[in-house]
């Protein structure tokens, strides 16, 4: 596995790692604390005009928050998913994680087969023994095929 050049992949311990995941700026840590800053700051706001006598303020910061905190819990909800393929003596392991729910499936090494799903831009379907998954959604489509030799070429190399 040394002579490898390797554009997507890490090389830990005695294996290869592909860890391809989205490309988020904010945590679903940093956003819940934005969102509780959020919430202090309007909350603050609405109950100086409530005391005011503007009685409306106070519901309609409530609608805005609870709107608000769905679209950060979509956002956060989705936030880690990601795709790690780990390739070692043992062989080939594929973990994927959508909206925290992982679903993993492990290949022999010998039998792995890559190929696009339909076309050069497609998903990476990756398949042995009847068993197949797809990888490659969060990777541009004109980098797939790029990735998919790449991990052609590790399997062959190990």
């Amino acid at each position: 596995m040394s002579n490898l050049v390797l554009r997507f992949a890490t090389v830990s311990g005695q294996g290869l790692h592909w860890w391809l995941k989205r490309n988020c700026s904010v945590t679903p840590t940093q956003l819940a604390w934005v969102y509780v800053s959020l919430c202090l700051v309007s909350l603050t706001i609405a109950g100086f005009f409530w005391s005011m006598g503007a009685r409306l303020v106070m519901p309609f910061a409530g609608i805005e928050l609870v709107a608000v905190g769905a679209a950060f819990l979509a956002y956060a909800r989705h936030a880690t998913d990601g795709e790690r393929i780990s390739l070692t003596d043992a062989g080939l392991v594929i973990e994927c994680e959508t909206a925290g729910r992982l679903e993993r499936a492990e290949f022999r090494r010998e039998w792995v087969r890559v190929e696009p799903t339909v076309g050069d831009r497609s998903l990476i379907r990756v398949s042995a023994r009847g068993r197949s998954v797809e990888v490659g959604r969060f990777v541009r489509p004109e980098l797939r095929p790029a990735l998919a030799t790449e991990i052609r070429r590790a399997l062959r190399a190990a």
